[in-house]
């Protein structure tokens, strides 16, 4: 007998950039989105140099938790499923936190590894979009990690979970604002070396389709269709004017990108040089 789906379930989504909680209907065969909250909380930007979370952080990422619970309030555990990303498994000493962490949301927190968090991100994609013949490359450029995946159908074929993200690039190279040509290329190198060591499996492999699926890639993808670049398709010829015009801002605060939110302003440099 096939297990019986819960009518009512929830995800929510621990990562170094931004908490989400997704609620969700099951309904003939569908899920139905009941509500969506995303906060920006940046909880990779807390880790301290000895790698744990500063106070600050703690207490931010733990009043987003308290009101994202009172909407799990009434859930069953074993319809809500709670994970953590790169950060938490990055932070030096997290039992204490994940610990008031679950008080405040009122469900435990799973710590995944990179693998799993690319197998769910592939998962998230491959159902959300139509199905379609031959092999697809999902990339998801987080705060903390990058995660790249080869699938085919809804299934994932080949997994890689890198260490860069947009938060830990913008705030150790681009950290007091200010952009410039060596730093660019300081952050661009830095992503290819991180890449380098499975960009040859992958590309033996081969895809298809290439499709984005992070905060910074749809950031991006807005800016160019607020420009009038047809859908929002990403090119690399694209990415380099969008690098270009960052360098002559030389500095957040004088960057102009019509369709670029300020909340993403902070941790885009760095998600931009990951994605070049």
């Amino acid at each position: 007998m096939a297990r019986k789906i819960p009518e009512v379930i929830a995800a929510v989504d621990l990562g170094s950039n931004s908490f989400h909680m997704v609620v969700a209907r099951h309904s003939h065969g569908q899920l139905i989105i009941l509500d969506r909250l995303r906060e920006s909380v940046r909880l990779g930007a807390g880790l301290d140099e000895q790698g744990r979370l500063k106070r600050e952080a703690i207490d931010i990422a733990l009043a987003c938790l308290e009101r994202f619970g009172q909407r799990l309030h009434d859930m069953k555990a074993e319809h809500v499923r709670v994970v953590g990303t790169n950060t938490l498994r990055k932070a030096k000493r997290r039992g204490a936190f994940l610990d008031r962490a679950s008080d405040a949301l009122g469900h435990p927190i799973e710590v995944i590894s990179g693998i799993e968090e690319a197998r769910l991100i592939y998962l998230g994609v491959a159902n959300t979009m139509p199905s379609e013949p031959g092999r697809r490359l999902v990339a998801d450029i987080g705060g903390g990690s990058t995660e790249i995946i080869i699938g085919e159908g809804l299934h994932a074929r080949k997994l890689e979970s890198l260490h860069m993200g947009c938060v830990g690039m913008s705030t150790r190279i681009f950290g007091d604002g200010v952009i410039t040509e060596k730093r660019m290329k300081r952050a661009r190198l830095a992503a290819r070396l991180e890449l380098e060591p499975v960009q040859t499996a992958f590309k033996t492999y081969g895809w298809d389709q290439a499709v984005g699926s992070s905060g910074t890639i749809r950031a991006v993808s807005d800016i160019l269709r607020t420009r009038g670049s047809g859908d929002g398709l990403i090119t690399p010829a694209a990415v380099e004017n969008l690098i270009e015009q960052m360098l002559r801002a030389g500095e957040l605060s004088r960057m102009r990108l019509p369709g670029l939110t300020e909340e993403r302003l902070p941790v885009f440099p760095g998600g931009v040089a990951i994605l070049a």
